[in-house]
Order: structure tokens, then sequence, then C-alpha cells
């Protein structure tokens, strides 16, 4: 079956395929330089012996799945919000204008509120496991009681015990709910 004036260089017996290693006298075989280890590396050997995220990890995943969560959050409430605010005389555009900006302003609000709180949480729980080398669930409990009440301690030294309560139970219940679903969850 002809193709057409294009041919293939491995079926043409005059044709050699370039190879970009050839005059390196490589002593191992080339297809070997493509195979990619599949665990981590580390630099030194005590990185290896603690199975969890860096704090730089820590930091993106907290503050990037806080940021996500809160956006999503607030776009479903500024789309309720804009669902109830539709005016008898509103066209199909303006529904739809009125729809976009009231999501796209409510999710941009609420994600950089609840990211800074992942950014906090993040940085506290990575402060906590440094210093007591331990990475437990009570490492995430005094993290989100920390975050919870930084979080709200420009409004006074009861507000901030409140919040940091219910921040300490919140990680606590997060980091339960982990440990049950991987118990009794197949993945």
């Amino acid at each position: 079956m002809a193709h057409h004036g294009v041919s293939d260089p491995e079926s043409e017996p005059n044709t050699r395929l370039y190879n970009p290693y050839q005059d390196l006298n490589l002593q191992v075989p080339v297809s070997n330089l493509y195979k990619l280890p599949t665990s981590p590396e580390f630099l030194f050997a005590e990185e290896s012996l603690h199975q969890r995220r860096s704090w730089g990890e820590n930091l993106t995943f907290y503050t990037g799945s806080a940021y996500l969560g809160g956006s999503v959050s607030g776009a479903v409430v500024g789309l309720f919000s804009a669902l109830r605010n539709f005016e008898q005389g509103d066209t199909l555009k303006l529904k739809i204008n009125r729809i976009l900006n009231s999501s796209g302003h409510t999710g941009r609000s609420w994600g950089n509120k609840i990211g800074v709180v992942g950014l906090i949480y993040a940085g506290m729980e990575s402060g906590v496991v440094a210093v007591t080398d331990r990475d437990d669930v009570w490492s995430s409990v005094a993290a989100g009681l920390a975050t919870g009440a930084v979080c709200r301690a420009a409004r006074g030294v009861r507000s901030a015990a409140v919040a940091g309560a219910l921040g300490g139970l919140a990680a606590g219940a997060v980091v339960a709910g982990k440990k049950v679903l991987k118990r009794y969850v197949p993945i």
C-alpha cells in the first residue's frame, strides 16, 4: 500500500536512524537511560526514614486544597444567591451574567479566605511536627487548635479560644475520618 511519497525509514534498506548517543561509547544500553525510579530519591538517609510530606509539599497541598474547596463552595453559594435575586423582566443574557458575576465574586472571596486558613494550618502543622518530631493525630489537633486561635485572635481571647477548640476538633475529625476510610474502604 503506497502512502504517496511518505516512506517508513525502518523499512528502507538504505537508511539509518540517527542515534544521538552513538559517539558517547556508553557501556549501558540506551534504553536504560530512560528508565526512571519509581520510588522517591532522598539526598540524606534520614529523610527516607520519615514517611511524610515535606513542609513545602504540605504548604502547597493544604493551601491549594483549601483554596479549591473554598472557591467551589463559594461559587455554589454565589449561584444560589444569583438565582434568588432574579427579577421578573430579566433576559436570559442578563440571568447568565448575574450568575457568572455572583458565582465568580463569591467563589474568589471564599477561596481566598479559606486558602489563608489552609496556609496557616500548613505552617502550624509543619512547625508542630518539626518541634515534636512526631507526625500523628495530636500534631494535627494542635495545628488545628493553633490555626483557629490565630485566625480569630483579632476578635478577642474568648473568640480565639472557641475558634481554637473548633479548629482542633475539626482537624482531629478529619484525621480520624481519614484513618477510618483507609481501614474500611478498599481502594
